[in-house]
């Protein structure tokens, strides 16, 4: 039976700014136009946390029965390790979207935005089908994508959404910063297990590109983000705040423009999402600031 603190490790930790992030941006530019709702805001959090927790014992789960976690690099997993049956990862995962579920209904029904629903249902199921089902979509190199589409673009407008009731298009231009850095976060992860995924069949977005592209991609989802800041002064003049973090980004992008493969970048996914929390909060804080 799995110990509390490897089912802790197992829901990934370090993988969780990126559900934190959107929320706080969401929440920031719900601030800048008067409408922040904070219990709704919570909420909207909660939804992102168990989903976020959700795909990662998902992943544990559907990696491990299909023997892809064997000859893994990165920290434990649940099922690949033994440490947990299948069974239990899977009951984990689907108590995690459940959780998401209703928390997320409890917002649809304090907005009576009843299109929501369907959205919710969409994210659920990419959780799922990222690595589960009979032909899941991360083996076909476009996990990056929906990380984009749901830890970016959904998240943030949904967010804000929520709070407001409206969507300003402010919130749409601030969760491509966002959705760049989920990508970096699932990208550096993707590199540093590129040489045994395409051996077991995962055909993942650096599997697909090779190495050197791979990390170029990396690069530019670390470095856009403190181009779209600054641009995005021009109209949100304290957006710009988030180029205090680019110190931040310098120790993983060089990391990665020098080769460094296997256990070694485990430490730059670290970074990355240190990264990834310290910009979004000063993200925050420049939309927020729009309201004085």
């Amino acid at each position: 039976m799995a110990t509390p603190s490897q089912w802790i490790a197992g829901a990934r930790p370090r993988t969780l700014p990126a559900a934190v992030v959107p929320v706080a941006v969401g929440t920031g530019v719900a601030l800048g136009h008067d409408g922040a709702v904070w219990w709704r805001a919570l909420l909207a959090l909660f939804v992102a946390l168990a989903l976020q927790v959700g795909v990662n014992y998902a992943n544990d789960y559907s990696d491990g029965v299909r023997g892809t976690d064997d000859e893994r690099v990165g920290p434990m997993r649940l099922v690949g390790s033994g440490a947990a049956s299948p069974r239990e990862v899977l009951t984990a995962a689907f108590g995690c979207f459940l959780a998401a579920a209703v928390a997320g209904l409890a917002l649809v029904v304090a907005t009576r935005a009843w299109w929501l629903l369907p959205v919710g249902a969409v994210s659920i199921a990419a959780a799922w089908f990222y690595t589960g089902g009979s032909r899941p979509y991360g083996y076909r190199a476009l996990g990056e994508v929906s990380v984009f589409v749901f830890f970016g673009l959904v998240a943030v407008a949904g967010t804000t959404f929520v709070q407001l009731e409206r969507l300003p298009w402010t919130a749409l231009v601030a969760s491509v910063p966002v959705g760049l850095l989920a990508c970096a976060m699932l990208v550096v992860n993707n590199l540093r297990d590129i040489v045994s995924d395409g051996p077991a069949g995962k055909r993942t977005m650096a599997v697909v590109l090779g190495d050197d592209r791979t990390r170029v991609l990396y690069t530019l989802c670390l470095v856009l983000p403190l181009v779209i800041a600054p641009a995005m002064a021009l109209w949100e003049p304290f957006a710009a705040l988030a180029v205090l973090a680019a110190p931040l980004a310098i120790t993983p992008v060089k990391a990665v423009g020098r080769g460094v493969t296997g256990p070694a970048l485990i430490a730059t996914l670290q970074q990355t999402g240190r990264f990834q929390l310290v910009y979004g909060l000063l993200f925050t804080a420049g939309l927020a600031l729009s309201a004085l």
